[in-house]
Order: C-alpha cells, then structure tokens, then sequence
C-alpha cells in the first residue's frame, strides 16, 4: 500500500498572504495619506500666516510730539495772534494818538480777528459808521463830524489794534486800526460819557506823567516779551497804574504794573493758561 502525503492547502495560504499584503498596502496609504494631510495643512498655514501679514501694515515709529502739543489754549491763541500781527504796540500807540488831535492813549488793546473793543460791539460799529458818514456828506465843508477827523472803515479780517483815547478835556475815542497795515479802520467819539466822566478821565491823564511806551518799556524790561495789552486805571491800593500784559516766548502772559507817576514796578502776576 503505497502512502501518499497529504497535500498542502495552498489556497489557504495565498488567501493569508493576500490578505497581509492588502494590509500593508492599507497601513501604507494611511501613513501617505497623513503625510500628505500634515503638509497640505502646513502649506494651508503658512498661507493664511502670509496673507494677515499682508493685511497688517508695517509698524512704524510714532512722530515726536511737536512743540505746540504742549501749550494750552490761550497760549496756541496767543501764539497764532502773535505770528499774524505786523503792527508793535508802539507803531500802534504813534497811530491812535495820531488819529485824534491832542488825544492821549489810556488804553490799547491787541484783538484777533472778528472781535470788536469791549465798548462797542459789531452793530454799534455799523451805527457808527453810518452816522459819520450821513455827517460828512451833510458838512458844507465836507469835514467829518468826528473830532479826530478819519472816516469810519470796514472792519480788518485779521488781527485788529483797539486803542481808547482821551482829549485834554477826558473826551474818549475809539480807534481801532489794523494790525497788519497800521490803517485806522474806525474812529469815534464815545457817546456815553457825561461831565463826570470827562472830568474824572482828565484828571487821570494828568497824573499819569509817564507815557504809555515808558510803561510797556518797563513791563517788557521786568518781564521779557512782547507787549499786547496796556492800561491806565487804579490798583487795588488806588494807585494809578499802567496795567501792562507781556507775552512771553512761551507764550505765558504776564500783567505787570507800572505806577503811572514814578514809573516803578508795584505788580507782577504770571498768568499760566
């Protein structure tokens, strides 16, 4: 009897190779395939990472403040009312007095543009001049009505001198000239003073023996600046004075007070707005 071997079950065994080898081809796609994910989401980043930096602008260094920042607001009016007058306070004085015969200067006062004196607002000054005008044209000599002689004109755009006069007798005037030009823009004799007034303004003027330039030269000496303001009245221990506001480079103000008499110092107050 002739024995014969089993045979082998080969199909069994190239279903188990089969099948490993599908396994590894499936482990092997699933690590390419999260290769390839890993890298389209690094790609996918550094995109989006590309564009927001597109989208933001480069920083840059923040401008140094200008000098201006510093000032307050009555200091930067100051300073731009300063840089846009023409006329000092003495060519301006030399004008008032010289649009009014024998008058004296007892006030006189720089403005920016569009403000009218404190005594006289915009219509009164339309008034005013209408009526100076209605006079000359009915003077048989065609001289004006006003003492001072000048014709009223319209107001200036920009800066504006606003001075008050007196008269020998304390009769004030209104002249307001141009800050940039030096022209008198209006002068006019004040309507509301009674002999009173008059005769109080004249003994003012009297005793003021010091002359408005000799005052602002003694502000300006004390406190170093640019005159802008002056005037003639009573301190608090009614001493006349001459008031005297100084801006200085910094564009602080400063009032001192001149004894109108003896032209000493008897006030000084720093104004730091």
């Amino acid at each position: 009897m002739t024995y014969d071997p089993r045979p082998k079950n080969t199909g069994f065994l190239r279903a188990h190779r089969l099948r490993a080898a599908g396994a590894a081809c499936v482990v092997l796609t699933a690590a390419l395939l999260t290769g390839c994910g890993q890298d389209s989401g690094s790609t996918s980043t550094k995109t989006e990472t590309s564009e927001a930096a597109r989208a933001v602008p480069e920083r840059t260094t923040s401008p140094s403040p200008s000098p201006s920042a510093s000032l307050t607001k009555d200091q930067e009016k100051r300073k731009k009312l300063l840089a846009s007058t023409k006329i000092t306070f003495d060519k301006a004085v030399t004008t008032a007095e010289g649009a009014v015969k024998g008058g004296k200067v007892t006030e006189l006062d720089l403005k920016g543009p569009g403000k009218s004196d404190d005594d006289t607002d915009a219509s009164a000054s339309a008034s005013a001049s209408t009526s100076a005008s209605a006079s000359t044209s009915a003077s048989p000599t065609g001289a004006s009505s006003s003492p001072s002689g000048s014709s009223a004109s319209p107001s200036a755009t920009g800066p504006e001198w606003v001075a008050t006069v007196v008269t020998k007798d304390g009769t004030e005037h209104t002249v307001r000239m141009d800050a940039v030009t030096g022209k008198v823009l209006r002068s006019v004799e004040d309507p509301d003073q009674d002999t009173e007034d008059k005769s109080r303004t004249a003994e003012r003027i009297a005793k003021a023996t010091r002359t408005p330039q000799q005052a602002a030269k003694a502000a300006s000496d004390k406190a170093k600046g640019t005159v802008t303001s002056l005037e003639l009245d009573e301190n608090d221990k009614d001493v006349l004075v001459w008031s005297v506001d100084v801006v200085a480079k910094d564009y602080k103000e400063t009032t001192v007070d001149i004894d109108a008499a003896s032209g000493s110092v008897t006030g000084e107050d720093v104004d730091n707005d």
